[in-house]
């Protein structure tokens, strides 16, 4: 058994600020996961011409794939056998990446547009950076929930080894990355408002008398 483990006991937070953190710092976790999947997944199935449900499948797979990855190389290389891996990062990771799936996607598909621009478009790009985001936002009270009753991150925190990149760069880049969205989305909206109102103007415009 790794040293880790042998030494660890401190108890999870069950409430307060304290359970917030852990939450959050769970859930930057699976988001890193998420966008490395999402985004490769789109790009891959955009490019090799998927339909929009073959790219939503394979984007979702590696989602999963990557989330559990981050979970499970630290724990690896701490000496822990693949079999003993497998079941942490499936209770650790499995609600979280989900919720971020369901919401991430159904973002993705409400953008007008977005899956039919493809990889070389803003407006896919724009719909995908400000989903994610709202993505992890959702699955914070998720993993706090869980958290809070001893499930989720706890299996891998019981362990005492932890992995992943720093939570503040993260939070930056996911801050960004909002941000971009938002700007797009918005742009792409009040442009074809725009667009449409001059359509209109033009159209109701009177004809002018012949001389």
């Amino acid at each position: 058994m790794p040293e880790a483990m042998e030494n660890h006991h401190h108890e999870m937070p069950t409430s307060g600020p304290e359970l917030s953190s852990v939450a959050f710092s769970a859930t930057v976790h699976c988001l890193t996961g998420c966008a490395i999947g999402e985004v490769l997944g789109m790009i891959i199935g955009t490019a090799l011409g998927f339909s929009n449900l073959g790219t939503l499948v394979l984007a979702v797979v590696l989602a999963f794939f990557f989330g559990y990855a981050l979970t499970s190389l630290p724990l690896l290389r701490s000496g822990m056998v693949l079999a003993a891996v497998i079941p942490i990062a499936l209770a650790s990771d499995t609600f979280s990446i989900a919720t971020m799936e369901v919401i991430d996607n159904t973002i993705v598909l409400a953008v007008p547009g977005a899956m039919e621009a493809g990889a070389g478009d803003i407006l896919f790009w724009g719909a995908l950076a400000f989903a994610l985001p709202v993505a992890g936002v959702f699955a914070f009270p998720v993993n706090r929930w869980l958290i809070a009753r001893g499930k989720g991150h706890v299996a891998v925190h019981k362990t005492g080894i932890h992995g992943g990149p720093p939570i503040r760069l993260v939070t930056a880049v996911a801050i960004v990355s909002f941000l971009f969205g938002a700007a797009v989305l918005a742009a792409d909206t009040f442009g074809d408002d725009d667009h449409q109102q001059t359509g209109q103007k033009t159209m109701a415009a009177p004809t002018p008398p012949r001389g």
